[in-house]
């Protein structure tokens, strides 16, 4: 005889809820109960006599308050809830009144949950669902969904789930409450069969005919065993009926996490899919927050790459400098070429060019301009790191022996030039002077000040003293180049503390191209982090819909989440189902992000704005993205995976 140690022993079970604040209620008032292996059992109630609670205890969904719970002879108390999830999932098939099917999912795939959790492969699911279906009169139906079913056949879905990883004990609440007599005659026939072949059948009914047709009977009424028929005979199992192993329950490792995620991204992807017009509001605030961050910091790297070009272009190591009148008033200071040669003799000095500027009138042929005239020397294009284009510059000797001779900028030439002729040895009338054009420089574009290179008219320096500015007092303003651009600072310093020296008062200024260049990266730094910061704070705002639409899925879900927990989903089960859902729509979200990201940057390119794109910069909001799935998703998932089994089971 098998199975002479009850199954199942309750002894002194109570259950309260309430208290605290909120008046206690005793539901069950030390209920003793013994169920064999193999028994069909039938509790029957009226509504409100506790026959509800008594199975949700006894199908280990919800805990007494007090009394002893023995399974197989061991105290169940002693499990954590990882133990009673392998338990339900190991020993109990539930069939609800309600059916209790996940509403998004195949008759099929109804009849798989168990299992997955079990760690059972894809293929033997599928095949051992597909057989049970089949032996239930469903294998027409395996991919309806369950509004595609009537309540008979969504009640045989419940019961081939019920028995999908065995279901050594099928718990049945109310199995036919819901369905016409028909079906109802029709579940209990199932019933019966699934008695004969070895299952323990605990039906709970508030129907004394259906009862009956159990071979034992158990009243219960307000919380408390009025009547048991008893167990006349203690049931034999059939051969091969193996008892529940309880040591397993602490070592099982649950489902493999490959298998889990699998299960979890797919039930996600149909989610979204279902609920399309929610996913799409969802993704836009990620989509927006992720493009915003690439193109911002795009455009920041593009401006300061450009910024970088002019440095080096205008020549870091480069200072100039000017006359002006002192702080403290006075007139207008005066640099002479024997400042120039003083400072020269500095040794942090390479080499110095005074330079003469004014304005002035040029002519050639029919066409005429008013210009910058600059009297430079024969250095420029080597200071300046600005090649001459078409011809050459003037030489040592030319500025010596004052030649009459003219390098044009790009815009002077295409201005005086409308034919685009070859202007070398052509004559340009300066103020009315003629002077030879020996070159064209190389097209610069204007710098980041004011200046505009192109449109200037440059001279030798002695040629422009004696023809074009004979009535300049002094140097409108020198360049000087220092021996590197790590002793810019201190060649600046020791220039003012010269001049300072010959001059007796501050009435001249020096400054240099790196540090006005510098200042200008950093103000266009300081104006990238801000436009960042403003796209970092739409991807927070992208993180909070998130998570409010994933709490708006977890009391949607509510029911689907008890369904899960009934079948042996352990916590961090529900846990990993919602937070991949969420993470499945910031990696969504963060890819189109990536992408409109690189599609805008592109556009802009094309019409001219500096846009340098960064790996960093779109894996860092790519990642940000999937962080805000995992910071804003988590509070939601472990919502959902504390939910009460009983509560979420007839949440709506």
């Amino acid at each position: 005889m098998v199975g002479s140690v009850p199954l199942i022993k309750l002894r002194g079970i109570k259950k309260r809820y309430g208290g605290g604040d909120k008046p206690e209620v005793e539901v069950l008032h030390g209920v003793d109960l013994d169920i064999y292996a193999g028994e069909f059992v039938a509790i029957v109630g009226t509504s409100g006599s506790g026959k509800s609670t008594m199975m949700n205890i006894l199908g280990c969904l919800d805990r007494p308050t007090e009394g002893v719970y023995k399974f197989n002879g061991k105290d169940v108390s002693t499990f954590d809830s990882d133990a009673l999830a392998w338990l339900r999932r190991e020993a109990f098939g539930f069939v609800f009144q309600g059916y209790h099917l996940i509403a998004t999912e195949s008759a099929r795939e109804n009849v798989e949950v168990p299992a997955i959790y079990a760690g059972m492969t894809e293929e033997e699911r599928a095949a051992r669902a597909s057989e049970l279906l089949t032996r239930l009169g469903m294998g027409e139906r395996l991919d309806n969904r369950p509004n595609q079913l009537s309540g008979g056949q969504q009640q045989r879905v419940s019961i081939a789930r019920a028995l999908m990883n065995g279901g050594r004990i099928v718990l049945a609440d109310e199995p036919t409450g819901a369905l016409d007599s028909k079906s109802g005659a029709e579940v209990m026939v199932l019933l019966r069969e699934l008695a004969d072949a070895g299952h323990t059948v605990i039906l709970i009914t508030h129907d004394r005919d259906v009862a009956e047709q159990a071979r034992r009977v158990i009243e219960i009424k307000d919380g408390h065993i009025v009547a048991d028929s008893g167990c006349l005979q203690i049931p034999v199992l059939p051969e091969g009926s193996a008892a529940i192993n309880l040591d397993d329950a602490t070592s099982d490792a649950g489902t493999p996490l490959l298998t889990g995620l699998r299960e979890a991204l797919k039930t996600a992807w149909r989610g979204m899919r279902i609920n399309r017009s929610r996913t799409i509001l969802t993704l836009l605030g990620i989509v927006i927050g992720v493009a915003s961050v690439i193109v911002m910091l795009a455009i920041g790297e593009g401006t300061k790459q450009q910024v970088v070009a002019q440095m080096g272009a205008m020549g870091p190591n480069m200072m100039y400098i000017a006359s002006r009148s002192p702080d403290d008033g006075g007139p207008v200071g005066v640099i002479t070429l024997d400042d120039f040669d003083a400072i020269l003799a500095l040794p942090q000095v390479i080499r110095v060019m005074p330079v003469l500027r004014d304005p002035a009138l040029a002519r050639y042929g029919n066409e005429s301009m008013t210009l910058e005239v600059l009297g430079v020397s024969e250095s420029l294009p080597d200071m300046h790191r600005w090649p001459v284009e078409i011809g050459r510059f003037f030489t040592a000797t030319e500025n010596s022996q004052i030649a009459p001779v003219a390098v044009l900028g790009a815009d002077v030439y295409d201005r005086l030039f409308l034919d685009g002729r070859n202007p070398l040895g052509r004559q340009v009338l300066l103020n009315g002077a003629p002077f030879e054009v020996i070159g064209v420089m190389q097209r610069k574009g204007a710098d980041s000040g004011n200046n505009k290179p192109d449109e200037q008219f440059f001279v030798p320096h002695e040629t422009g003293m004696v023809r074009v500015f004979p009535q300049l007092r002094d140097e409108s303003y020198g360049v000087i180049e220092a021996v590197s651009s790590d002793l810019v600072y201190v060649t600046q310093a020791k220039i003012e503390e010269l001049l300072y020296k010959r001059h007796g008062r501050q009435d001249f200024r020096v400054y240099n191209s790196a540090a006005r260049l510098q200042a200008e990266a950093e103000t266009r730094n300081t104006m990238t982090m801000m436009l960042s910061l403003i796209a970092a704070v739409s991807l927070l705002v992208g993180g909070i819909g998130v998570m409010n639409v994933m709490l708006m899925t977890v009391r949607e879900r509510t029911k689907e989440i008890g369904i899960r927990v009934a079948t042996g989903a352990r916590q961090r089960d529900i846990l990993r189902q919602f937070l991949t859902e969420a993470m499945l729509v910031t990696i969504s979200g963060g890819i189109v992000g990536v992408v409109m990201g690189l599609t805008i940057g592109t556009i802009l390119i094309l019409i001219g704005v500096p846009v340098v794109f960064s790996i960093t910069a779109m894996a860092g909001a790519f990642l940000c993205a999937v962080a805000t799935g995992v910071i804003f998703g988590y509070m939601p998932a472990k919502a959902a995976a504390q939910l009460d089994p009983v509560v979420a089971l007839v949440g709506e």
